[in-house]
């Protein structure tokens, strides 16, 4: 396999719909994250081995920013083609992916954080693999209730145990 490389992300389109969001992608394809997202606060650790994209929306949520974080099955031409940027992190690294928004490696996991007072949008973060997909929007401390979490926290359990 030959060394993927980082790729810049380009403005796509994003649609809020039932059950999900639809990220509609230059080359004209639409790919539906299944929803809705789990609000958290301000920060997540996903599980290891997950397939990680951060959307950064416009403060509309009608455009807005997707990167893959480790991504390494995707050509950087199809990237390009789709809009969809790629961040490659090394063992206890980290980036900023938009302001505000900063994703760190730890161990096999990806840790996603936002500065909501400098996001000037909304930050969606999707981990999925052939067993599950996740959804969680990151969403200032007081926005989340007890049971959000709770719920947040029970997925990521049940995925661990799927894992083993």
């Amino acid at each position: 396999m030959s060394e993927r490389s980082n790729v810049a992300p380009s403005t796509i389109g994003v649609d809020f719909v039932e059950g999900g969001i639809v990220v509609e992608y230059l080359d004209g394809r639409d790919v539906f994250y299944h929803g809705p997202p789990k609000p958290v606060a301000e920060s997540i650790t996903t599980p290891p081995g997950k397939d990680v994209h951060v959307l950064v929306t416009d403060p509309d949520g009608l455009e807005g920013v997707m990167t893959y974080v480790n991504d390494r099955d995707t050509h950087d031409e199809i990237l390009e083609s789709t809009g969809v940027g790629r961040v490659m992190l090394e063992a206890d690294d980290e980036e900023v992916l938009f302001p505000g928004v900063t994703v760190t490696t730890e161990a096999y996991s990806i840790r996603v954080e936002a500065d909501l007072e400098v996001v000037d949008g909304r930050v969606f973060i999707f981990a999925e693999d052939e067993l599950s997909e996740h959804a969680y929007e990151l969403v200032a401390e007081g926005e989340v209730d007890d049971e959000s979490e709770d719920e947040a926290d029970a997925n990521d359990a049940d995925d661990d145990r799927a894992n083993e």
